[in-house]
């Protein structure tokens, strides 16, 4: 670190603003992993701090035993840090500014200072989004309803009229192993899936989720029986309404991500079995696509439609961007992309996909007594589609759509409450620099929470565009998918859904966005039965959390346009996410909640964090320092192969036209290849 931010540093330790005593006391003498831990940020505050003789020390006795990799991993993360703060403050006049500022702060006598003006001093640095919300929370609410803001200027003509028959639904399962504490041989399952699991055990985990699907978990905590059946008694409550016909079904497509490499070949059968079990779910044709199925439609379609109409071979170049395994940004693309397959070959009528998580469900009752409409009647209104200008009076296409949620524990004192709230909790250690469930509740309640119910937003000539979207509850006309072409990149591990629309921000004449569209609220029940999921994919998540500011930041600073300008629209939540100190923040985040975890005395939890992410982060630090363009050129190569796809497709719909005998042949191996797909075939 320079000199400045080592000063830094160490007024924070020795003041104690993160609010930890063992950070005050100095590294413990014998070598362990809270040691190691306190003494790297000892060491990152320079050798005028009065403990860094000693911090030396353990490090230089770790590196001799059984815990050498824990010093080796901080060993780098502190020359990462030292290089990416020296570029910053080279290249970033206003970052330089601060960093003087904080640092003179920080040199004052400060025990007549409140805890949080203190916090507010250091996010002005660290967290620039989060300041200032605590005390002026409402007028941030109104001034980004503002920023936010759209002026309808023509409705779509050609809405969503009968969303059974015009919208795909898709979903995503992520699968996991079985919980530890459950005995593999007492599972109700084929002998043969259970040989197959006995062998996964032995592999290493690829890919960390929210909370995966363990196999072997009761059908009641089954989120993916859950979801289905949510649906299904959605299809029920609107053939009861009218809102469609007696004998209507819903199209549900799911993709299926695995933990490990080896459950991908178990992965239909799993969910097919579990289906049966329950005696099906009523109303839904359902689709699963694994890893190996979107093989297929490469080798089966994409590349001899190829080969015959572009005269170009994709080959194994496709099978990076097209596919369901890996980090979240893939799938979540491929469920996007995946519905002009599906227009094209399958049902031309197609107009949109709507994409729900299987932890949520429609409250229909609740959704009609508030808002007087169904969950498919919120999908026809005209403005999802509409043209608009925004606040800048830039023109813009309402292409996309985006809902809200409320926790199901929530949903009594009414539809409209914020799933995350503002919170009121102590804030300490890795919270002192990095905050985001601040912001994150500022966007909830300032776009997911608006109404149009007023003449400043009447839902006809005025709407709200969203930036803050989530996983489920978002879908996009499929014309404006073929004309925009948005991708997630495969990089992205965590908030896929926010990183969709950054691929093609600011492209085009008319910028594609998401709609707000006002009452459409899914209920998320994951609390409610996956307890257990939810806990054993904790630390993954929280290290996810971390590589999110680095794979943003990076992102950020990739795409065709102007970091800042970026950063501007996508804030505060989506956008505090870019930092020009990412690898910073994410190291000093995971140390300082490690030693938060220690001094809680969770040991455990300490120790799978420090290993989690010393695995993670050293993985994506190793892969940026060999290859700095890595990102910048993944994100072009991505574009390029998302471009020759559609493409493809259009290519495709041409030929079929006029009745081409090889795209007829292409759509009959799609036909069959997505008959092969199909579960729950018995109940309609």
């Amino acid at each position: 670190m320079v000199k400045t931010l080592e000063t830094i540093m160490r007024e924070l330790l020795l003041k104690n603003l993160f609010g930890l005593k063992a950070l005050t006391e100095g590294p413990m003498e014998e070598c362990s992993l809270e040691g190691i831990n306190t003494s790297f940020l000892v060491l990152l505050s320079g050798k005028e701090h009065p403990f860094y003789r000693k911090a030396y020390s353990v490090f230089q006795k770790a590196k001799e035993g059984e815990l050498k990799e824990f010093v080796d991993f901080y060993e780098q993360a502190a020359e990462i840090i030292k290089k990416e703060t020296e570029e910053a403050l080279n290249k970033n006049r206003r970052f330089q500014e601060k960093v003087a500022t904080l640092s003179k702060w920080l040199s004052k006598d400060l025990s007549c200072v409140s805890t949080r003006k203190a916090i507010e001093k250091i996010w002005e640095l660290f967290f620039p989004e989060g300041t200032g919300i605590y005390e002026h929370r409402e007028e941030m609410i109104q001034a980004l309803r503002q920023k936010r803001k759209v002026r309808v200027t023509q409705l779509n003509h050609n809405p969503i009229r009968m969303p059974d028959r015009e919208i795909l639904f898709t979903s995503n399962i992520l699968l996991t192993l079985p919980s530890p504490e459950i005995d593999i041989k007492k599972l109700p399952l084929a002998h043969t899936l259970k040989d197959r699991i006995y062998e996964v055990l032995n592999e290493e985990q690829l890919y960390w989720y929210d909370h995966p699907v363990q196999i072997g978990v009761e059908p009641e905590k089954n989120e993916i029986i859950y979801g289905l059946r949510g649906l299904s008694e959605a299809l029920r409550f609107e053939k009861k309404q009218g809102t469609v016909e007696k004998d209507a079904t819903l199209c549900c497509l799911l993709s299926v991500s695995v933990t490990h490499k080896g459950l991908q070949s178990m992965a239909r059968e799993y969910i097919e079995g579990e289906l049966n079990r329950v005696g099906g779910i009523e109303g839904l044709d359902i689709y699963v696509f694994t890893e190996a199925d979107t093989e297929r439609i490469i080798e089966e379609i994409i590349n001899p439609a190829s080969e015959k109409y572009m005269g170009t071979e994709t080959g194994e170049q496709m099978r990076e961007v097209f596919g369901v395994d890996g980090e979240y940004g893939r799938h979540y693309s491929f469920l996007k992309a995946v519905a002009a397959l599906w227009q094209v070959f399958v049902n031309p009528a197609l107009k949109g996909t709507f994409k729900i998580d299987l932890d949520q469900v429609f409250p229909q009752q609740e959704l009609f007594r508030y808002t007087r409409q169904s969950a498919l009647e919120h999908l026809k209104t005209p403005l999802w589609g509409a043209y608009g200008v925004d606040s800048k009076g830039v023109p813009i296409e309402l292409g996309m759509i985006a809902g809200a949620l409320v926790n199901q524990k929530d949903i009594d004192r009414s539809l409209f409450t914020p799933d995350v709230p503002f919170p009121e909790k102590e804030i300490k250690a890795d919270e002192v620099l990095f905050f985001s469930t601040l912001p994150q509740a500022l966007s909830t309640e300032a776009e997911m929470m608006s109404r149009y119910n007023t003449a400043e937003l009447d839902g006809r000539n005025s709407c709200i565009q969203r930036v803050h979207v989530t996983g489920g509850t978002t879908g996009i006309l499929i014309d404006s998918l073929r004309k925009y072409r948005p991708f997630t990149p495969t990089f992205i591990g965590r908030a896929e859904d926010q990183a969709y629309i950054m691929s093609i921000l600011y492209e085009g004449d008319r910028h594609l966005r998401y709609l707000h569209k006002d009452g459409l609220i899914m209920r998320h029940d994951k609390e409610a039965f996956a307890e257990e999921a939810i806990k054993a994919a904790k630390v993954g998540k929280i290290v996810g959390d971390y590589l999110r500011i680095i794979w943003f930041s990076y992102y950020a600073r990739a795409l065709p346009w102007s970091t800042e300008e970026i950063k501007e629209f996508l804030n505060p939540f989506t956008g505090c996410f870019i930092s020009p100190i990412p690898f910073t923040i994410a190291y000093l985040r995971l140390s300082l909640k490690v030693a938060r975890l220690f001094e809680e005395g969770s040991q455990a939890e300490a120790t799978e964090l420090l290993n989690t992410g010393k695995r993670r982060l050293g993985t994506v630090a190793d892969k940026l320092l060999k290859e700095p363009d890595f990102v910048f050129s993944r994100y072009n190569k991505e574009k390029d192969l998302w471009n020759l796809f559609y493409n493809i497709l259009d290519s495709i719909e041409k030929a079929l036209s006029r009745s081409d005998p090889f795209a007829e042949k292409l759509q009959d191996r799609f036909e069959r290849l997505i008959r092969e797909c199909r579960v729950n075939r018995e109940l309609h």
